[in-house]
């Protein structure tokens, strides 16, 4: 695999906004575990080596267990989820395949009785974030491996 990365200087106002994204998201009402297991899950479901890579390295930094993560892809069958997480998992599962099966309404609804309105906000513009993070990410050809938790990366 050939890394092909865009130049900088066309895309520093565009990154630099995603930076600001993600500086109010580090101090949301979120919670950093939930946010690393939506950031996961949702880079999974994109393929994005990259941000898998990343996401995995700073939950385990964060302390999260190998046994949770190595079971995010099959969150729904492991009992190692508390109701919120799996309900964010749920939503954000929809929101990145954004299929109309009609389940929509159903799992918004759902969400709001695990999130404050604040939460449910600060929650679908996580998934937002990485959704473009993880599209960023593929467009421009990271390649994975040698990023270190707690390096800058800006």
């Amino acid at each position: 695999m050939t890394a092909h990365l865009i130049s900088k200087p066309r895309t520093s106002e565009a990154y630099c906004a995603m930076v600001v994204l993600e500086l109010y998201l580090a101090n949301c009402s979120i919670e950093s575990s939930l946010r690393e297991l939506i950031r996961l899950r949702v880079s999974q479901i994109n393929g994005c080596a990259n941000c898998i890579d990343m996401h995995w390295k700073d939950a385990r930094a964060a302390g999260e267990s190998e046994q949770r993560l190595y079971g995010l892809s099959a969150w729904q069958e492991c009992p190692f989820y508390s109701e919120r997480e799996r309900m964010a998992l749920n939503l954000a599962e929809h929101l990145t395949h954004l299929t109309d099966d009609g389940a929509r309404e159903s799992i918004h609804n759902q969400a709001r009785e695990q999130f404050e309105n604040q939460e449910l906000d600060d929650l679908i513009w996580v998934i937002a974030a990485i959704n473009a993070w993880n599209r960023y990410s593929i467009g421009s050809r990271k390649v994975p491996g040698d990023y270190h938790p707690g390096a800058t990366t800006i």
